[in-house]
């Protein structure tokens, strides 16, 4: 149980620092950015497949129904990563942690709205208090917040994809990144050929990094699945929000992002409905995995 939470913990703090490895790039074009991290990534997974000897296992489920659940995964997951590097580099860094804290909330809606599942009457206060605290910071913000929704929705509904999705996390990943691998192959290439690669024609830190960049997508995952196998869904639930955390503290105490009083309540609103959401599950977990009392006691 314990080396579950810290491999859980290690996860989660991994991902709220990921944007300082990518403000480390910053010079570098978004697109480039993620068809490095896409390609590392898959050549990476593919190693640890043969190392483990889990290659069998990957071609017994390959088939067209796999197929098409893991392309759609493969373009959310690919979206995510894609808007989540450019904000960063933007400045945006606030914003995207917004996104985080949003996504477990817009989860469980997904959830009841694609997969007919049952809210419990007090869940659904957390649910208004997001919807409202979102209101309101686009009201803030003159415009809608879209990148903490595409965030959001994206990965969101790539958890829901991954629900359906037959394979496990490592072999899912693989193919996921693998149905990527030749389309940011050929926009490298094509990069390279026009004279706007970065790679090999920087410095060693830039080509360092750019190469690590599958590493530091993959341990994170790899460290997540391992967590998730050992400990409950409620201490998984209090994970999730160590990284939008990490990301907030950074974006505004590291790079000065502005968050004035007015963010400062909308941000408020939507930390009391991941509260209340939280408490909620916790109890509901807690009364259920209490010991029934045999008849004659008490």
């Amino acid at each position: 149980m314990k080396k579950g939470i810290l491999f859980g913990i290690g996860a989660h703090t991994l991902w709220g620092f990921f944007l300082v490895y990518w403000k480390l790039l910053h010079g570098i074009p978004t697109l480039q950015l993620l068809g490095h991290r896409i390609i590392w990534s898959f050549l990476l997974l593919m190693v640890v497949l043969l190392v483990t000897r889990q290659r069998v296992d990957f071609r017994r489920n390959f088939n067209l129904r796999t197929i098409l659940i893991y392309t759609i995964a493969a373009l959310l997951i690919g979206g995510n990563w894609l808007t989540y590097v450019w904000a960063v580099n933007a400045n945006l860094v606030v914003e995207t942690s917004l996104g985080y804290f949003i996504n477990p909330l817009l989860s469980v809606l997904l959830g009841v709205i694609i997969l007919r599942e049952k809210l419990r009457p007090f869940q659904w206060i957390p649910i208004l208090l997001a919807f409202t605290g979102v209101i309101y910071l686009t009201v803030i913000y003159g415009k809608l917040p879209w990148i903490a929704l595409t965030l959001a929705f994206t990965f969101g509904l790539y958890g829901l994809v991954k629900k359906l999705a037959p394979l496990g996390s490592l072999h899912g990943l693989t193919l996921e990144t693998g149905i990527l691998f030749l389309p940011a192959l050929i926009y490298l290439t094509f990069s390279e050929l026009n004279g706007t690669g970065a790679f090999m024609h920087t410095n060693i830190v830039t080509d360092l990094l750019l190469l690590g960049a599958g590493v530091v997508t993959t341990i994170p995952l790899l460290m997540f699945a391992t967590a998730a196998r050992q400990i409950s869904l409620t201490v998984i639930g209090l994970l999730q929000y160590i990284a939008p955390t990490i990301q907030f503290l950074l974006g505004v105490l590291v790079y000065k992002e502005p968050f004035d009083q007015t963010h400062l309540i909308g941000f408020s609103i939507i930390w009391i409905a991941l509260i209340i959401f939280w408490v909620e599950s916790y109890m509901v977990h807690r009364a259920a995995s209490e010991p029934i009392p045999e008849l004659g006691e008490g």
